[in-house]
């Protein structure tokens, strides 16, 4: 019985990672000046014209690996918001998580910062907007799932509003990288390998947590007396989660609906067991946002969409066909 289980959870991530392998050399060869496989090839190789090893290995492979590492940062941590509150529309966005990221990142911006700081301040940010959620949900007794969700879209909206005030206050010199940036954009995402690492730091550390995750999923009283601890598995949630979208709208600005869309279509397809749940998300939010930046930077080119863009209009209609389809 322990062989079949294995391969039950093994198989669909080999396909994923194929599929992933599949996009992002797709990625590679389309933009605005389009190169073959061989010229991949010759690059990989250490040979290849000038031009070739400046458009692969200095923009191409890394933004297509910030875009794999960003989608699989929403999607993970999209899929432990849906545990926590065992509600499917929840995600980082819905719950003010992106929002406080959001707000950290463009003070740090419009302070002068850069590199570190601003991702410290987006990371700020997410932990405040965590604590403000947990503490208003809480008040003078223990919170539930939907009054999390609700705490979380009103903290999500007054947000909003600093944004938008921010916004109003910038240089006017700003404002155009700001609201580009807000709108979700990889064209500056030089760095592919922090936002990597932590991807797969947190899904090796939540892995040996796969079991308390599938009995959380089933609610808070079942899994207490199954002997998990409660509390801190949904603080851990929550933090886990918090440093995912952090550095998620460090790298790549505000990005919609893969947070939303990716856990609950691979639930559909693949069953509710975390264990593989957590690395398929990973895998397949990656997919999802490297196609929808290949898409961006090729629709018009030689100009560029905003990613976000992209995984909106791609996303909604997606998600309003799964919500009819779990009628």
């Amino acid at each position: 019985m322990t062989i079949p289980r294995r391969r039950s959870l093994w198989l669909p991530l080999g396909v994923l990672v194929l599929l992933g392998l599949a996009a992002l050399l797709l990625s590679v060869t389309l933009g605005s000046a389009a190169l073959s496989l061989g010229d991949v090839w010759s690059v990989v190789g250490g040979e290849g014209s000038p031009l070739a090893r400046t458009l692969i290995l200095e923009l191409r492979i890394p933004r297509s690996l910030a875009a794999f590492a960003v989608g699989g940062l929403l999607a993970v941590a999209g899929a432990l918001m849906q545990v926590l509150l065992r509600n499917p529309l929840a995600d980082p966005y819905v719950l003010g998580l992106s929002g406080g990221a959001s707000v950290g990142a463009l003070a740090a911006m419009l302070a002068g910062l850069g590199g570190a700081l601003i991702s410290g301040s987006a990371f700020a940010g997410a932990f405040l907007s965590t604590l403000l959620v947990f503490g208003l949900a809480h008040g003078t007794g223990s919170w539930t799932p939907s009054r999390l969700l609700l705490t979380g879209v009103v903290v999500a909206a007054g947000w909003g509003a600093v944004i938008t005030l921010m916004l109003a206050l910038s240089p006017a010199e700003r404002l155009p990288g700001m609201l580009y940036w807000l709108m979700g954009d990889l064209s500056y995402s030089r760095t592919p390998w922090p936002p990597l690492a932590l991807l797969l730091l947190i899904c090796l550390l939540l892995m040996p947590l796969g079991r308390s995750l599938n009995v959380m999923a089933r609610g808070p009283l079942q899994a207490a007396a199954l002997g998990v601890k409660v509390r801190p598995l949904e603080w851990t949630i929550y933090l886990a989660a918090s440093v995912l979208t952090a550095m998620a709208v460090t790298t790549a600005g505000s990005i919609g609906f893969v947070g939303l869309v990716v856990p609950h279509m691979l639930r559909l397809v693949l069953g509710n067991d975390q264990r593989l749940i957590l690395p398929a998300c990973a895998l397949a939010g990656g997919i999802l946002l490297v196609l929808a930046d290949t898409l961006a930077r090729t629709l018009i080119a030689p100009e560029q969409l905003p990613v976000g863009v992209i995984t909106a209009l791609l996303g909604v209609p997606t998600f309003l066909f799964l919500l009819y389809r779990s009628r």
